[in-house]
């Protein structure tokens, strides 16, 4: 009975490991993309045609928005008002239905501005009142637009 035995043998290294990288194929990559950069860029500077239509000056200008814009303004106290007009909460549906029934349906905008000190309840008071007026679109302005009343000294 022979044993064999197998011998592992182990090659040495001829020097220490090398830990830097090897920079010559990232060169490699940069300078092809530098090429293909410089080939394509002239192409791309190439002019688009554009034919801009010809203005015209229109005889009737558009009509002012504030005279056709309905702003409700809710203040602090909670008053109402529809652009420079006070209302009454028991009014407000009454007087704001009454000027949305003048306009064409598409035309039913309504416009909020709320004080920073307006209760949220009032506000949601007055949308939903406008909603009852009849109003098609509701929309919030972030300022107090010019033409409404003014706020009063607390």
């Amino acid at each position: 009975m022979t044993h064999n035995k197998t011998r592992r043998s182990w090659v040495r290294p001829a020097s220490a490991p090398n830990s830097e990288i090897n920079v010559t194929p990232l060169v490699d990559v940069v300078l092809v993309l530098l090429i293909i950069f410089m080939v394509v860029t002239p192409l791309m500077e190439k002019d688009i045609e554009v034919r801009v239509p010809e203005t015209e000056v229109e005889e009737n200008p558009p009509p002012d928005p504030n005279d056709t814009q309905i702003v409700v303004r809710v203040a602090g106290s909670g008053d109402y008002s529809i652009n420079t007009e006070k209302i009454a909460a028991a009014d407000y549906v009454t007087r704001l239905t009454q000027m949305l029934d003048t306009r064409k349906q598409d035309d039913r905008v309504v416009f909020f501005v709320a004080d920073d000190e307006a209760s949220y309840g009032k506000l949601v008071a007055a949308l939903d009142g406008a909603k009852a007026a009849g109003a098609k679109v509701l929309g919030f302005a972030p300022d107090k637009p010019e033409g409404t009343a003014p706020t009063p000294p607390p």
